[in-house]
């Protein structure tokens, strides 16, 4: 019980790690002796570990797990950070929020803004005050070992074919009594660290965002998603990045780890994703006997193991349901198999080769073949695991509006049918709206059990129209405003499909033989959870 509480809570953000490294300076291919202070002058690459300390006995590998042991405890050459040449200078900006890693927003003198963070990790600040000094922190710093500290840097070429955006991450040694981080150098000092740009602000646009016009976080996508259908999320571009997550078994795809391009077209702004934190890649967890009770689909099912074989699509994903069920409730079956099928024929085995090669030469030799021929089996597979991952999300799908009127059209079109379609309404007495919907999905009765309706604020009308043998359940949450439901469908049989949750007050409804009306006092009738809290 305890390791499931350290692995599901002081895990949930990262894996953990600790801040000893053993080093090897190098100069003209001479091994020098590891000094605990200043480099040599004119040092510009050391033979480093990512983290010696990972390294454990055959009897402590049964019960914890094998894991990327070797790979952290491998001395891999890197270069020594200079901040005065890097990126012609980058000065320090500020120190970054994470709680497990050091970490450092810097500037180069273009006015790009990069990230910087050690690779390893400490849990300290993740565990409460009672356990920060107790062998629970030894635990949870010790399972950082089941992630590919360098997995990172083959991400690139894979997500260029795919048609994904990425950051070009490098991995760097800032050398001991280093002072030009600010805040953070001693923090950093003899540490492996990695730089990566930061996607965040209209500053750090690149030419590779074409005509985009900002870099948006999350939160603030949601918050202009639901306040106006003029605001949309490209659901075609999410889907795509995100089964390319699904394909290298990157887990941890929480809201947190995506920006947005923003995009004007034709009086709308379209949100296409752009993934960043790729700590989670290949992930190796469930080689212990303990690990490995705790990874089953009863326990922490979100810690996946990558290899040849899908394992487990709905642990895989289960940690970014909260921005999929937002997403991606207008992508169909057919659209998944069409996005799985160009990106095999994209990611063909000369780009996955290329990609395992940008691991350092040590590392490719531990781990390159491997992770090449899993790649290939998931890339091979990859139709079929996006067949499930639809499936799961077509199970119960949220259709939501926006703070703004809208008429949600809901036609039982046959036994095996339903089409839904949402519609711009004025705000005002003549105001004119595109009259296309802004939303709109067939869904299929054998993929599809429930769908959930809701209208967020404004005056809403939801109409439901069609008579059918069977049919999937309609659940419709009016809003805080005045909303009208009109209910003429028929589904034979003695239950009823069209459920009514509203406040008793304010809201015209007009019944039909499939009408369930479950208004009641209170707001929690049409309460919606916009930020995942």
């Amino acid at each position: 019980m305890l390791y499931r509480y350290l692995l599901g809570g002081a895990l949930l953000t990262g894996m953990a790690g600790c801040a000893h490294h053993n080093t090897f300076f190098q100069r003209d291919a001479r091994v020098l002796p590891p000094p605990t202070a200043a480099l040599p002058p004119g040092t510009d690459s050391v033979l480093a570990t990512a983290g010696r300390h990972y390294q454990r006995s055959g009897f402590y590998m049964l019960f914890f797990g094998k894991h990327y042991r070797e790979v952290w405890a491998t001395p891999v050459q890197v270069p020594v950070l200079n901040p005065t040449t890097e990126m012609g200078g980058l000065k320090f900006e500020k120190r970054g929020g994470g709680f497990q890693t050091t970490s450092a927003t810097v500037e180069s003198q273009e006015g790009r803004e990069y990230a910087l963070r050690t690779l390893d990790k400490d849990p300290y600040r993740t565990l409460p005050k009672v356990l920060r000094h107790t062998f629970v922190l030894t635990l949870v710093r010790d399972a950082t070992s089941a992630a590919n500290p360098y997995a990172a840097l083959t991400v690139p070429p894979l997500a260029q074919a795919a048609g994904v955006p990425h950051t070009h991450p490098r991995i760097f040694y800032v050398r001991p009594g280093e002072t030009g981080l600010g805040a953070v150098s001693e923090d950093m000092q003899g540490k492996l660290v990695m730089l990566e740009e930061k996607f965040d602000g209209a500053e750090n646009l690149t030419p590779a965002f074409g005509n985009a016009v900002d870099l948006a976080d999350t939160d603030d996508v949601l918050a202009e998603r639901y306040a106006s259908p003029t605001h949309q999320i490209d659901q075609l571009a999410f889907a795509r990045a995100r089964l390319l997550d699904i394909l290298i078994g990157d887990w941890d795809r929480h809201e947190g780890q995506w920006q947005w391009a923003v995009y004007a077209q034709n009086g709308r702004t379209l949100y296409r994703p752009v993934p960043k934190d790729r700590d989670q890649v290949y992930f190796r967890f469930d080689d212990g006997l303990i690990p490995w009770l705790m990874s089953r689909k009863w326990a922490v099912r979100k810690f996946r193991t990558f290899r040849p074989r899908y394992e487990d699509i709905p642990g895989t994903v289960r940690n970014a349901h909260f921005l999929d069920t937002r997403a991606l409730p207008e992508v169909t079956a057919a659209q998944f198999q069409q996005l799985a099928t160009d990106l095999q024929r994209r990611l063909t085995d000369s780009v996955i080769a290329v990609a395992v090669r940008q691991l350092p030469p040590p590392i490719y030799k531990l781990e390159g073949e491997y992770i090449a021929k899993s790649l290939r089996a998931r890339r091979d597979a990859l139709p079929k695991a996006a067949q499930e991952f639809y499936q799961l999300l077509a199970e119960h799908v949220e259709v939501a509006g926006t703070d703004e009127n809208e008429r949600f059209v809901t036609e039982r079109l046959s036994d095996s049918t339903t089409r839904v379609s949402v519609y711009r309404l004025p705000e005002k007495k003549g105001q004119t709206v595109d009259p296309r919907p802004f939303y709109q999905r067939t869904f299929r009765t054998q993929d599809t059990k429930t769908i959930t309706f809701y209208g967020l604020r404004g005056e809403d009308e939801f109409v439901v129209q069609g008579n059918v043998n069977k049919g999937i359940r309609l659940n419709i949450h009016g809003g805080p405003n005045e909303d009208m439901v009109v209910d003429s469908s028929q589904v034979a049989g003695s239950k009823r499909r069209t459920f009514y949750y509203d406040t008793k007050t304010g809201n015209e409804l007009t019944e039909g033989p499939s009408t369930v009306d479950r208004r009641r006092r209170g707001v929690a009738a049409h309460a919606y959870d916009r930020e995942g809290y």
